[in-house]
């Protein structure tokens, strides 16, 4: 099938965008792969420090003869979705002597729980998590000791931070290896309505509770499809993981043989033997325009705008706004798994998944299918879906025709013919928003402003009564300077509340709202930011704004806006508490939302 126009519109102007830069990155990783395996530059007394506790692979690697594959794990049992790495070291080391090769743990990396945070002040940390995980990642590796590396993680940050490490070692072959989704729980719509009662007052805390812990209930990737399968998503697309092994639940034989065989593909691609695929060479300009494709074929989550182009500027690639705005437009939206629908991952998965999706796109010309990827060269293998016959790990065309019509389409019959994302500009700034789940009547809204510098405050005038007619939400002072850029997540059932009252609601931020951003329509990622003196921080209660999501404008309609000295907050109690005040470095030097809001790229 013929490449999309759009698509190769936006593929040639990141090339050209980034054509310095990713000039400058090659030469780089030129010189490391040139300089040839890292373990010969060693003296032996290093060595002998790295090996001395390796107990049967100590021989193996002091002959340096095979494959060495460094291990950098997000592994914790805080976080279901984390849980099962616990078990994948040695898993991982006795493949490795299978394949004829060795493997060693390179170091930890943190992953935090969103989940845990929401609404708390540890979620000022959370998006520069990202950033001390791609630091973390990077020490790890810096023992220079590894032909390859395995990359263990899933979640939220966890995922775009280690991705960062990767490029910056983009000389070293990489595999990404995931865990799987916990099995189903209560339907995720059923957990909402118990929130949205609890927040009316119309349901206990114990009914609450009951409810979180039957969704959140084992081992496991959180089922809807918020930042963390989405995550999954894009290492499958842009051709990290093996084929098929994104959904694969864990504890199951299956998902057990996919972690051995990406520790044997691992040792495969090293420049010990003749299949050498550096990581770097992967992560080009086409395979992140394959994953903002995949991004909007599944109205998958908001954050990943934030993550890919603090990702794609690590391996010298240069992605702005216009692009997912282009993207979106030309890529359909394919899937509806909840918020954006009632399924989860394990029916999404089961109705044909990543393999029936990517088919339908590369015949649709909205991937590139001639890219490198750990699996071999060209998409074609990721139509293929992985099955244990007779013990043995082997992989078979998907079905070509979804199994589940309300869940998965193809891509010339979509649930929507645009991928559901939108960039917003205006007097206001520059923002995003998501409308994959916004009722078609509620992408525009025009309505007095009421404005607020902290989610907190929204919650209390909601309990007041105070909400009582057409409003938009404004919460500014919540940009990665002013306070790390927490997701707002926890506003979601007030303003769900609202809009089942009957009420025209929205909510504009410079602050994030994350993967499970809803049917309420949200201006996020507003940039400038209103503590670098951006324009929402001009805004007054009572002003008229107008978001538009079919115009794609941002406005306040005030005739004097233009003209007023913005205001400032007093943000001194954003730095300390709940390890704040370790992250004030962060917060002076962190880059604007609309390229990543990156502090380390």
């Amino acid at each position: 099938m013929t490449l999309h126009p759009t698509i190769a519109r936006v593929t040639d102007r990141i090339r050209a965008r980034s054509e310095q830069t990713r000039s400058a990155y090659l030469d780089r990783m030129a010189r490391a792969v040139a300089a040839g395996p890292a373990r010969a530059h060693l003296t032996c007394g290093n060595q002998a420090h790295a090996y001395a506790a390796m107990e049967e692979d100590k021989a193996p690697l002091a002959e340096g003869r095979v494959p060495n594959i460094g291990i950098v794990t997000a592994y914790n049992d805080m976080l279901s979705a984390h849980r099962p790495f616990e078990s994948y070291p040695e898993r991982i080391r006795a493949a490795a002597r299978r394949a004829g090769a060795t493997a060693q743990v390179a170091g930890g990396v943190p992953a935090m729980c969103d989940g845990v945070t929401q609404g708390q002040p540890g979620m000022e940390l959370s998006l520069f998590s990202r950033d001390v995980i791609a630091l973390a990642a990077g020490v790890a590796m810096s023992h220079n000791c590894f032909d390859a590396a395995l990359y263990l993680g899933v979640c939220d940050k966890i995922v775009p931070g280690l991705i960062i490490a990767a490029a910056t070692f983009g000389h070293v072959p990489s595999v990404f290896v995931p865990a799987g989704p916990m099995t189903s729980g209560i339907p995720n719509d059923q957990k909402s309505k118990v929130r949205n009662a609890y927040a009316e007052g119309k349901a206990t805390r114990e009914e609450l509770m009951a409810a979180e812990m039957a969704s959140y209930h084992g081992p496991g990737t959180c089922t809807f499809y918020g930042t963390a399968n989405t995550n999954q998503m894009l290492m499958e697309v842009m051709g990290l993981h093996l084929p098929g092994a994104s959904f694969v639940n864990p504890g199951t034989p299956l998902r057990d043989a996919l972690t051995e065989a990406a520790v044997a593909r691992a040792a495969e691609i090293t420049a010990l033997g003749n299949d050498f695929r550096p990581v770097g060479e992967i992560l080009d300009e086409k395979a992140y325009v394959n994953g903002i494709a995949g991004l909007m074929a599944t109205g998958g989550s908001t954050n990943l705008i934030l993550h890919l182009p603090a990702m794609a500027r690590a391996s010298g690639i240069l992605l702005d706004l216009e692009d997912f705005d282009d993207l979106s437009g030309a890529v359909p939206l394919m899937a509806k798994v909840y918020p954006n629908g009632l399924a989860d991952v394990n029916h999404f998965h089961a109705a044909g998944g990543l393999q029936y999706m990517i088919a339908q796109l590369l015949d649709a010309g909205l991937l590139h299918e001639d890219v490198r990827t750990v699996a071999g060269d060209g998409l074609t293998p990721y139509r293929q879906e992985p099955k244990l016959i007779d013990g043995r790990l082997s992989w078979s065309p998907a079905p070509a025709d979804s199994l589940n019509d309300k869940i998965l389409r193809p891509a010339s019959d979509p649930f929507a013919v645009t991928g559901g994302l939108k960039q917003l500009a205006g007097n206001m700034g520059r923002g995003v928003i998501k409308v994959s789940a916004v009722a078609p009547e509620r992408h525009v809204i025009e309505a007095p402003a009421r404005i607020f510098h902290d989610q907190a405050s929204v919650k209390e005038a909601f309990k007041r009564g105070e909400f009582t007619s057409d409003t938009i939400v404004v919460v500014r002072f919540q940009g990665p300077q002013a306070n790390g850029m927490p997701e707002l997540h926890s506003l979601t059932p007030v303003l769900s509340v609202l809009q089942d009252r009957g009420l025209r609601v929205a909510l504009v931020t410079d602050g994030r709202m994350s993967g499970a951003s809803g049917k309420v329509p949200a201006a996020i990622h507003v940039s400038p930011e209103a503590a670098s003196g951006g324009p929402l921080a001009r805004l007054r209660d009572g002003d008229l704004v107008r978001l538009d999501a079919v115009a794609g404008t941002l406005s306040c309609l005030a005739e004097d806006f233009e003209n007023r000295i913005a205001v400032t907050a007093d943000l001194s109690a954003n730095g300390f508490g709940i390890g704040r005040e370790l992250f004030e470095a962060f917060r002076r030097n962190v880059g604007p939302a609309e390229t990543g809001a990156a502090v380390v790229v």
